[in-house]
């Protein structure tokens, strides 16, 4: 019995948001986590940045010029809703098929194995892949989803695919 309890309980803290990961990041990139659900954790970063994290999600911070401030995050796996206020300059979410880069909005990346769907809040936001030169221009309530290959289709999303993602994100 204390075995099966012991293994719940290893199992349980598998699941749970990985706070030591932003944490740690803190120092190189200017982000903390301020709270933490059971399906999500919410990261601010210096200059309005806001990153609300899937429990479970593979992702990295990174500052790229150096200055102190998170400017893209690569994301392996799971989601991420970002927020990036007007005047920032571009912030970028960086997964193995696709690179979402903005100025002032409000979206959601989900990166899987194969794909990865971007979805608009609010703001605009210029969705390519890694390799080619493709690329199209998301407004509010459009979303596309890339895979390795085949054309970038712009589509409005119905709201449940919309309310399903966002409730993983807490929202």
């Amino acid at each position: 019995m204390k075995g099966i309890i012991r293994a719940a309980f290893v199992a349980l803290a598998c699941t749970l948001p990985p706070i030591a990961t932003a944490a740690a990041q803190s120092t190189t990139t200017g982000c903390w986590s301020q709270s933490s659900t059971f399906s999500a954790q919410t990261i601010r970063c210096k200059g309005g940045v806001t990153i609300v994290v899937e429990n479970g999600a593979r992702y990295t911070l990174r500052d790229r010029d150096g200055n102190g401030r998170v400017d893209s995050v690569e994301l392996g796996s799971k989601a991420l809703l970002l927020e990036v206020p007007r005047g920032r300059t571009e912030f970028r979410v960086i997964t193995p098929q696709a690179i979402a880069a903005v100025r002032g909005t409000k979206w959601a990346v989900d990166a899987a194995e194969s794909r990865t769907s971007v979805f608009v809040v609010s703001g605009r936001v210029a969705v390519g892949r890694g390799t080619g030169r493709e690329r199209v221009t998301l407004g509010p309530g459009e979303g596309v989803d890339v895979e390795a290959a085949g054309p970038l289709t712009v589509k409005r999303w119905p709201p449940g695919r919309v309310a399903a993602l966002l409730a993983r994100l807490d929202q």
